[in-house]
């Protein structure tokens, strides 16, 4: 298999564009609760948020020529988002290489390892998600591979699954169920503006949630 594949399958431009309007807790639950990636992922920032393609990198632990040829390859709204084994005592990406992906129009970065020159980073607005962050700089030995499936953040990602991410996490949407999950994250925002309107006018939680016969089967006693 070559180091670099640049010929993927991408979820439709329509249905990345329907994803995004859902923040990433109601998109994994409307899916059933899947596709979550682990929470120590976080975005440099609160109020960033990236919706895309997936371009996947897997590289070495420290180092990040396979993340350099990614934004070289990579095409405007790809979110590049790479796999270097959890090692937090690196930084694999900063200012300079988020301003190559600005010039080529990438959506954002995700990797499980260490970002640096944050402050930069954020005055810029390139969505950015990593494990840590770190001023250690890293090498560029070790080939790995470019738009093959990667795990991160114990999720399998392949390339052109949609990735939505915000201050809540990352979830990751298989790119052939992209447009079900869509309709299905609108049902379930419309269905919880059901029930704030129904708290609003005075139901209670018992009451709009159904939990009258649940806590009757579980025994639940008060003091009332």
């Amino acid at each position: 298999m070559p180091h670099i594949i640049t010929k993927i399958e991408r979820a439709a431009p329509a249905d990345v564009e329907a994803l995004s309007k859902f923040g990433s807790a109601t998109i994994h639950e409307a899916q059933g609760r899947l596709g979550a990636i682990n929470s120590r992922i976080k975005p440099i920032h609160r109020n960033m948020t990236v919706c895309g393609p997936a371009f996947t990198v897997f590289s070495a632990p420290r180092d990040n020529i396979m993340l350099q040829l990614a934004i070289h390859f990579a095409q405007p709204g790809d979110v590049i988002i790479m796999s270097a084994g959890e090692y937090e005592e690196a930084g694999c990406f900063g200012d300079v290489l988020g301003n190559a992906c600005l010039a080529k129009g990438i959506a954002g970065v995700i990797t499980d390892t260490g970002v640096r020159d944050t402050q930069e980073l954020i005055k810029l607005g390139l969505p950015v998600f990593s494990l840590s962050k770190c001023i250690k700089g890293t090498v560029k030995e070790t080939l790995g591979q470019i738009n093959g499936n990667i795990v991160i953040g114990g999720e399998i990602v392949r390339p052109g699954d949609v990735i939505k991410g915000d201050a809540d996490g990352l979830v990751v949407v298989r790119r052939e169920d992209a447009a079900e999950v869509a309709r299905m994250s609108q049902a379930r925002e419309e269905a919880e503006a059901g029930y704030i309107e129904a708290y609003k006018s005075g139901r209670t939680i018992i009451d709009v949630c159904n939990l009258e016969a649940v806590l009757k089967a579980k025994g639940l006693t008060t003091d009332l």
